[in-house]
């Protein structure tokens, strides 16, 4: 299998995990909150590391959703207090939980692969390196099973709690009365964006990591009304953002995350235009047409 199309498949498996929970973060509009997660989520990461000093270990992605879940209440703990909104909230604890990470790496990690470029970049061109070998066997970057297996659990969440999700997303109260726990559900999806946050880092850094999470879903959100059709949409549309993007930086000798987060754009402005139903050609044609 050549080096490109090993990483491709490790683009796109990263994409899906990080899409697929995407869906649910744009239609609560908690995407700005996702953002934080990805971020802060590095904290988790650097004190888990300096505790047992193995970039490998599980602790890293235990700590990092310990930090997540922190975030998520920090930011609604604020708000409910009355004295600030939710974007306030973020712009609190946000850049408060990632200055420490951002510190903490500075000062103390700068001799070890969990560097600034690393955590804002990541190093996907470089993941294809690390091989699983099972009984004498190369069965790929590693990086591609772990995104995978992070991929079928958030859809196992996903299909499991797929009523509870469609409910609480489109109708908190009426979930609510009927015996539906919205904070579970929130908590637990939060605590699943920080799980694939870390998942994502080595390959595409915090920055891409929202872009994945948002772009397809978006462009999807545009080109359909149905809950399920969106899903499907959202995967396909991040198998081709990452795959396209993947292509045109190897030939062209780019970065792989800023040309992957290029076509994420594109696309989605794209969509916003000459969406059908949702467009803002749509929606100046029938502007035209009430004033004539």
């Amino acid at each position: 299998m050549s080096l490109v199309l090993e990483i491709i498949l490790v683009a796109i498996a990263v994409s899906l995990s990080c899409s697929v929970l995407g869906v649910f973060l744009v239609l609560r509009g908690s995407t700005m909150v996702s953002d934080a997660i990805t971020h802060t989520v590095l904290l988790g990461i650097v004190v888990s590391f300096f505790i047992v000093q193995d970039l490998r270990s599980p602790w890293l992605i235990i700590g990092a959703s310990l930090v997540g879940v922190f975030t998520v209440w920090a930011i609604e703990a604020l708000k409910n207090t009355g004295l600030v909104d939710q974007d306030a909230s973020i712009g609190i604890v946000f850049p408060l939980l990632f200055s420490i990470a951002i510190i903490l790496l500075t000062r103390y990690a700068g001799d070890v692969h969990l560097d600034i470029d690393a955590v804002f970049m990541g190093q996907l061109g470089f993941t294809i390196f690390d091989r699983v070998i099972i009984g004498g066997v190369d069965i790929g970057p590693g990086a591609f099973w772990s995104a995978l297996i992070i991929f079928l659990l958030n859809s196992g969440f996903i299909a499991y709690f797929y009523k509870e999700l469609k409910v609480s997303t489109f109708d908190p109260n009426y979930a609510r009365s009927i015996g539906i726990s919205t904070t579970f559900i929130y908590y637990a999806l939060m605590t699943l964006v920080s799980i694939t946050s870390v998942g994502a880092f080595e390959a595409v850094g915090s920055i891409l990591v929202v872009g994945f999470m948002v772009g397809p879903a978006l462009t999807a959100y545009l080109l359909t009304d149905r809950l399920i059709h969106m899903i499907g949409v959202t995967l396909l549309v991040s198998v081709f953002n990452a795959a396209a993007g993947v292509s045109l930086a190897y030939s062209l000798n780019l970065s792989y995350a800023g040309v992957i987060a290029f076509f994420t754009g594109i696309v989605a402005v794209t969509a916003f235009i000459f969406s059908p139903k949702k467009g803002a050609l749509r929606g100046w044609v029938n502007r035209r047409r009430q004033k004539n």
